[in-house]
């Protein structure tokens, strides 16, 4: 048994855990005010119409168990001198963290308007559901939390995340029953076979099982006690049970829960540390049962409100016009016997506030929930280290991925202890294979050797969990909380977590308009395995959306890049990992692919976020008669080698090349302060020559980016939605972005050149003709496009 650090308290006492229940019932006083009342908090006079909402917004199902978890938790920071933190994972029941954060104070320091007194607690029922007020749900404005709970699903995921490198961090995660079933949180389950013990903190997560969804009943509800032990034991976790109703037993039985995990947790903690003893343990869990609605009007027209799904929200109908049941909303709140937990004036009974955390132990007030415990700018390398030395444009062949992780490879040396990477076991397909020169795969599962390959129970790479899921919740929790890294994936498979991505822009939305939260890291995405260039797979692995997605949010938050070369990946990393509060997106090429820029060249192209790239323009010191432009690798050499046909057919042609890395600059700055201005934009691309863009995704996002400037005379060629199992050329052909189609395109935008354009136009014809018929007999692409190199312009 693992002895308490306080002496003169008895955490177990009767006395102790009546103090305990008062401050439980004092929370759900709370959490049933901020649903109905904006006036008269303390009831200290009739309620009237004007003190009660108009339109009651909120949930009140999870609540009391919710806040009844709380207090216990509070009691085991107190008893065993934790460092913890909350994660709410039921979708709405926000006013559980902010009943709880303004009963310890954490709440009135933030918020110095929302006071401990009478007044305070008004401002605090007001605000919630209300405009301008506080959301429904866990949020930015709440202190304490780091998870956005408008979504389920990412409880765990997010916690796990967050205790990464924090070795004396414990997450408390409660999940909520209907949470539970989704997918996501399913599978985050499995985190307990990544969590190491000497060096990571631990997760306790408190499966919350109160019976009911918004209308239906839970799965595991309806499962056994025995059942539910065999599946989390399966998945290496020790779950401890705790149910009732009444309570007080209640108390005494999670109390008792409570110390066990603790002491379980330490004990796996303290036989780690010192044996270095790195097996997987078996973690510790609750599964807590309690009725939904927990002491909440018990039925409501003869039929069941508490331990039911009526619970869920609103269980009694009375708002500021329907006031014919306020005795009963009134019988409700007094029977918290509110005049036994607060003054007068509205301050908590001094006897219960100092069973209350204090300081940076208050779960609110925890600095891993607002920016991490000590967060640190990365020690990066310098990136012009790692460049290829470019002598002659296109004559270099080398994968641009497989550079940038030799640059990531020392960056993960430089950083110990606040750098990682995730990514759904695509880390070696995406040829980040230099990272294993100095980091395993981090994994407590057995291994078994040879067959396991980089894999070890510690480790800066977690990729060995095939979920989308996890890695971007994984990395969303361990930037929250102050650490650096990036999500590497295939392009499709990205949007499998693009809501969790648009939770994300929400959160960083919100938190700035917040003083006192701190700036986060960026979230880091690489995306590989394109749409242009993805192989033996087919039609399902084919899908650019994301930039599409990410783009339509506001651009203060959100970047997108898209190197063309190695070099300029290297460049654009070196910015993305000094960047605060955005979400950044890359979409680079793992394939061997011909180098075009110097690091000069590509340093300067990141920096302004695109370049006239004058070794393949013929328009230097005179008008041009067209602009083509590119954005992404496959778009670029297609785009070089239509400039190329073109300018053999038709020298006289004045052309100018023009690359664009950071996508979101071409937005006008009338909507996006990020965007060039109109003189930058018309410097680059005119008043009204025809512009050729060739994309790397839908082409209706380079449409919306070019609204609003001088210049409309605009066509794309982009992904048009046509792809199949195929060669990477073809899937150019098949979507006309490829060097024949773009050259015909151009040329077609030339008047002039009318009558030598139409027999030009039929040789790109026939050479997409020749192309259908060779891969269709040869299995692979034309030899004079694998074997195409960049010849200089005379």
């Amino acid at each position: 048994m693992i002895e308490s650090t306080e002496k003169t308290v008895d955490y177990s006492s009767p006395a102790y855990l009546d103090l305990l229940d008062k401050y439980w019932r004092a929370a759900n006083y709370l959490s049933v005010g901020q649903i109905y009342l904006k006036d008269n908090p303390l009831l200290d006079r009739p309620l009237k119409p004007e003190d009660v909402k108009v339109h009651p917004i909120g949930h009140w199902g999870t609540i009391a168990g919710q806040n009844f978890i709380y207090a216990h938790l509070n009691r085991i920071i107190n008893k065993y001198d934790l460092s913890m933190f909350y994660i709410e994972g039921p979708g709405h029941g926000g006013q559980v963290m902010v009943s709880n954060s303004y009963l310890d104070g954490s709440y009135s320091e933030i918020y110095p308007s929302v006071s401990q007194d009478k007044e305070g607690m008004k401002r605090l029922f007001k605000q919630f559901s209300w405009p301008g007020g506080v959301a429904s749900h866990a949020a930015p404005e709440t202190p304490g939390s780091i998870h956005e709970g408008g979504e389920l699903g990412y409880s765990i995921s997010h916690a796990t995340g967050a205790i990464l490198d924090n070795p004396d961090v414990i997450a408390a995660v409660v999940v909520g029953d209907g949470e539970a079933e989704t997918g996501p949180l399913a599978a985050s389950w499995h985190s307990a076979r990544f969590i190491n013990p000497i060096h990571d903190g631990a997760v306790l997560p408190i499966l919350y099982v109160n019976g009911f969804k918004i209308s239906n009943p839970s799965i595991f509800s309806r499962t056994s006690d025995q059942d539910i032990a065999k599946y989390f034991e399966s998945l290496g976790w020790e779950p401890f049970f705790v149910e009732g109703h009444e309570p007080k037993k209640v108390h005494e039985l999670m109390a008792k829960a409570m110390d066990a995990v603790v002491e379980k947790i330490k004990s796996i903690q303290k036989n780690a540390r010192e044996n270095e003893d790195v097996s997987q343990p078996r973690w510790p869990m609750i599964v807590f049962r309690s009725p939904k609605g927990w002491t909440g009007p018990k039925t409501w027209d003869d039929k069941p409100i508490e331990n039911s799904f009526r619970a869920h929200q609103i269980p009694i109908p009375v708002d500021r016009n329907h006031m014919e049941h306020a005795d009963q909303l009134v019988n409700w709140l007094k029977s918290y016997q509110p005049e036994q937990l607060f003054d007068a004036n509205g301050v908590l009974q001094a006897e219960i506030s100092e069973i209350t955390p204090k300081g940076d132990q208050r779960m609110a007030a925890n600095p891993i929930a607002n920016g991490g415990i000590n967060p640190r700018e990365l020690r990066l390398p310098n990136f012009r280290d790692y460049a290829l030395a470019i002598k002659e444009h296109g004559k270099q062949v080398a994968q641009d991925m497989s550079v940038f992780s030799t640059y990531a490879r020392d960056i993960i040396v430089s950083n110990p202890d606040n750098f990682r990477v995730f990514g759904p076991d695509e880390t070696a397909s995406n040829r980040l294979t230099a990272l294993f020169e100095v980091t395993d795969r981090q994994w407590l599962g057995d291994v078994y050797e040879p067959r396991d390959e980089f894999v070890a129970p510690q480790g800066r790479l977690l990729d060995t969990q095939l979920s989308e899921h996890q890695a971007e919740g994984w990395l969303e929790g361990y930037t929250l909380t102050g650490r650096h890294g990036f999500f590497a994936s295939y392009e499709a498979f990205l949007r499998v977590v693009d809501s969790m991505l648009t939770q994300h822009f929400k959160w960083l939305r919100k938190s700035s308009e917040l003083s006192w939260r701190s700036s986060y890291p960026s979230l880091n995405l690489i995306s590989s395995s394109t749409v242009f260039q993805q192989d033996h797979n087919g039609y399902s692995h084919q899908d650019p959306g994301l930039l599409s997605h990410l783009a339509e949010k506001k651009h203060e938050f959100i970047r997108e890049y898209l190197p063309a070369d190695a070099n300029t990946l290297l460049a654009v990393a070196n910015k993305i990992f000094k960047s605060h509060d955005k979400i950044n997106l890359v979409v680079a090429s793992k394939h061997p692919r011909q180098q075009w820029f110097s690091i000069d060249e590509a340093a300067d192209m990141v920096d302004s976020g695109l370049r006239i790239i004058d070794w393949a323009s013929t328009d230097q010191g005179t008008e041009t008669d067209i602009v083509l432009a590119s954005a992404g690798t496959e778009p670029t050499l297609e785009s070089l080698a239509a400039i190329q046909l073109l300018h053999q057919a038709f020298p006289e042609m004045k052309i100018r090349f023009v690359n664009v890395v950071d996508l979101l600059k071409l937005k006008t700055p009338k909507k996006s302060a990020h965007g060039l201005s109109d003189a930058e934009f018309d410097h680059y691309f005119t008043k009204n020559k025809p512009v050729l863009f060739a994309f790397h995704g839908y082409e209706d996002l380079i449409e919306d980016l070019f609204f609003g400037r001088h210049n409309t005379n605009l066509t794309v060629h982009g992904y048009r939605e046509n792809g199949d199992i195929t060669t990477p050329f073809d899937m150019r052909v098949l979507n006309q972005l490829d060097r024949f189609h773009l050259a015909k395109e151009a040329i077609m935008q030339q008047p002039q050149y009318a009558e030598k354009g139409a027999a030009f136009i039929q040789k790109m014809d026939d050479m997409i003709a020749k192309h259908n018929h060779f891969i269709r007999e040869e299995g692979m692409d034309l030899p004079e496009v694998t074997n195409w190199t960049w010849q200089p312009l005379n």
